[in-house]
């Protein structure tokens, strides 16, 4: 009989335990920084926030802003291009690859994912999918991006959205779920987005 069990009752061996405890540390560490991240995110100083954020991991472009009050996940897998401007309560996930291109413009309350647990599988395991947003693109308040998503460049994805599958470069969705209802007229896309609010 073995003296350790997983959380589904399986028997485990030692090493398989110890590595199981090892792992429940980290995680314990990895949620401390979260939290002093999280903090640090509801100081209303943009550079001080960026430099916690960069201290977390978070690759920032130069130029790009990330307003008040956001939230992350594994803020090392986290890259963020130049030019770009993140709203104020948004969530990161980096439990895989993200990657947010330049001049993006990332509206408040957004959620961007890529690890969801498998509905179907016998212990409800985590699985994760990296999530890709490409130049120019707009993503409206309180959209919702799922795991394993690609966004093109000068995508619009509208307010509210659930995006499930991939959005074409120049393609305007929305709805749940995320649906085409439109395409941007220009094309030769070549702004800046400029500064971002000084105590947001």
């Amino acid at each position: 009989m073995s003296l350790f069990k997983d959380r589904m009752g399986k028997p485990l061996s030692t090493a398989e335990a110890s590595g199981k405890v090892i792992n429940r540390l980290f995680n314990y560490v990895l949620d401390f920084e979260l939290l002093l991240v999280t903090w640090a995110g509801f100081v209303p100083s943009h550079l001080f926030r960026l430099l916690i954020y960069t201290l977390a991991g978070v690759k920032i472009g130069k130029g790009s802003r990330i307003h008040i009050g956001a939230k992350f996940f594994y803020p090392a897998n986290i890259k963020i291009g130049e030019d770009s401007i993140l709203g104020n309560n948004i969530f990161l996930d980096g439990r895989d690859k993200l990657i947010i291109g330049n001049h993006v413009d990332i509206a408040s309350e957004v959620m961007v994912y890529n690890s969801k647990h498998d509905i179907n599988s016998e212990d409800f395991h985590a699985i994760s999918a990296p999530v890709e947003i490409g130049d120019y693109v707009f993503i409206g308040p309180r959209a919702i991006i799922l795991p394993g998503i690609k966004i093109g460049k000068g995508a619009v994805v509208a307010a509210g959205a659930v995006v499930t599958k991939d959005v074409g470069e120049f393609q305007i969705v929305g709805g749940v779920p995320a649906e085409a209802i439109g395409e941007r007229k220009m094309k030769d896309l070549h702004y800046k987005l400029g500064r971002a609010r000084l105590f947001q």
